[in-house]
């Protein structure tokens, strides 16, 4: 797997949604004798854990669509590339807080098409029609007729996809009987059970994006690229509160610091700005820092850092800290909307 996951992602080198390979190195203290380890960019969150906190909600439709936008846009190159990652599930999707997307992680099982040396591929719950059709062939001896292609992968993205709508883990599921005789009728029970809570349009969309992406003949499936070209892609979400808590950024957004009357006295504003800068500072350097004085945002402190490392650090010690006798509470905040002087207008 070490070799191949390393020329895999050599090729696959360069684009944001796939992590990076920094290179190579031996590890000589290992209990098994000296054994090579890939030297990989440091992420974040993963989408199992990010499942496990959304437990029985279901993820935000902000969440959703980053996610799938993000990790399409990473199987729409590497599938152009002429490559199958084979092994998609929430475990190898990560969130990079230092560029705020999604990105998708090992590739030990992954196979040039047309080229596959493994039979079993693919993670019980996420492996489509014809990888299971696959591995049962091959436990027998037998050889399959049908070869998997890039389509497995778009298979185990709309169960990921459902899943995180859901908020739920539905390996049972799709291993059932009803699901082998009418997929289609159990995605349109999740969406009419979960329709109180989302908008219907918004709903309606992911619901058929997920369908065309679950069909079992792996000919009608959807491609990565024809999937970013759903309507699903043009409706604007803004972030859930918990989303902001759960997915670290540069930025930080403390609520519940400044009272209306300190927005109106200059004096007492400038006190306070350079009260906040210096406590903010003990985490690290401060790039800038934004308090509105009017909606949206109004009375909100936004503090950039030059990494995530330092917001993380900064978050984890000013949430719940008193200042000027009230309590703070502390998200991250989009960097990239944050540098647009984009303020989300209601979060919660």
């Amino acid at each position: 797997g070490f070799r191949k996951e390393r020329a895999a992602l050599e090729h696959l080198r360069g684009h944001r949604n796939i992590v990076t390979l920094y290179g190579v190195f031996t590890n000589h203290y290992s209990a098994n004798g000296p054994s090579r380890c890939l030297l990989l960019e440091l992420l974040d969150v993963s989408v199992s854990e990010l499942l496990l906190h959304s437990s029985n909600q279901g993820c935000s439709m902000w969440m959703i669509q980053h996610c799938a936008r993000d990790v399409l846009e990473a199987l729409a190159f590497l599938h152009h590339k002429g490559y199958v990652h084979a092994d998609l599930k929430p475990r190898n999707i990560l969130w990079s807080a230092e560029e705020e997307c999604f990105k998708l992680i090992d590739f030990g099982l992954s196979f040039k098409e047309g080229n596959q040396d493994v039979k079993y591929i693919q993670t019980d719950g996420y492996r489509a029609p014809e990888a299971e059709l696959q591995n049962c062939l091959a436990q027998a001896g037998l050889q399959s007729e049908t070869e998997c292609t890039s389509a497995v992968d778009l298979w185990s993205l709309g169960i990921v996809l459902l899943e995180m709508f859901s908020g739920m883990k539905l390996k049972h599921t799709v291993q059932s009987q009803e699901w082998k005789a009418n997929s289609s009728a159990i995605i349109d029970r999740i969406f009419a059970s979960e329709g109180v809570v989302n908008s219907a349009i918004p709903a309606y969309h992911l619901r058929d994006l997920i369908k065309s992406m679950l069909h079992c003949d792996q000919g009608k499936r959807a491609s990565a690229e024809k999937a970013l070209c759903s309507p699903f892609f043009s409706i604007p979400f803004a972030p859930h509160i918990e989303d902001l808590v759960m997915l670290p950024t540069p930025v930080l957004r403390l609520l519940n610091v400044l009272s209306d009357a300190s927005l109106q006295s200059e004096e007492e504003y400038e006190d306070i700005l350079e009260d906040i800068r210096e406590e903010c500072q003990k985490y690290g350097p401060v790039v800038s820092l934004l308090i509105p004085k009017e909606n949206p945002g109004k009375g909100q402190v936004f503090v950039e850092y030059a990494n995530a490392g330092d917001s993380k650090a900064a978050q984890k010690m000013l949430t719940g800290k008193i200042f000027d006798g009230k309590f703070v509470v502390a998200t991250f905040y989009p960097l990239s909307a944050y540098k647009r002087g984009y303020l989300y207008q209601n979060l919660l």
